[in-house]
């Protein structure tokens, strides 16, 4: 059976990071884009970030251009980007598909796991987020129009 800490990601920065890294923290997964009108949100999960990670919450950032080409740069502009405008300090990682046959095994995975309204497993938008408790099930997945602070109250019961 597979689990979460199973997979591989690349950063930004190009190196391959086993998920196996954060095991036993919580997790918020995001598939993020830097010219969506959710990407204010960015502010909103930096903040999480900065309050509960050192409780062992880890925010992970997937860059996505599938909705309206809104990630078009590369990871050097995505980097760029995410720190000069959100001062993002959590994990970024390379830009990657979501949805369709080249959606990444860990999206796929994610999808299955926990699906969304009506059984759809299908991703909608940019800055759909998924929470994991740390035994690396997946507990929630919110909508992109759920903000990163109203999660707080789900974030801190898995704390």
């Amino acid at each position: 059976m597979t689990i979460i800490y199973d997979f591989t990601a690349k950063t930004l920065d190009g190196k391959d990071v086993s998920l196996n890294e954060w095991r036993g923290k919580v997790l918020l997964i995001v598939n993020t884009a830097s010219k969506c009108g959710f990407t204010p949100q960015y502010q909103g999960l930096e903040a999480l970030h900065r309050d509960y990670a050192a409780r062992g919450l880890a925010v992970l950032g997937f860059p996505c251009n599938q909705f309206g080409h809104q990630e078009p740069g590369d990871a050097a502009e995505i980097a760029n980007f995410c720190s000069l405008t959100y001062d993002v300090s959590f994990p970024m990682f390379a830009k990657i598909d979501v949805n369709g046959d080249n959606a990444h095994p860990l999206y796929k995975w994610l999808k299955a796991q926990k699906p969304g309204l009506l059984g759809t497993e299908a991703i909608k938008w940019n800055f759909t987020k998924f929470l994991i408790d740390r035994t690396g099930t997946v507990v929630d997945r919110a909508a992109p129009t759920t903000k990163p602070e109203d999660m707080r109250q789900k974030i801190e019961s898995l704390l």
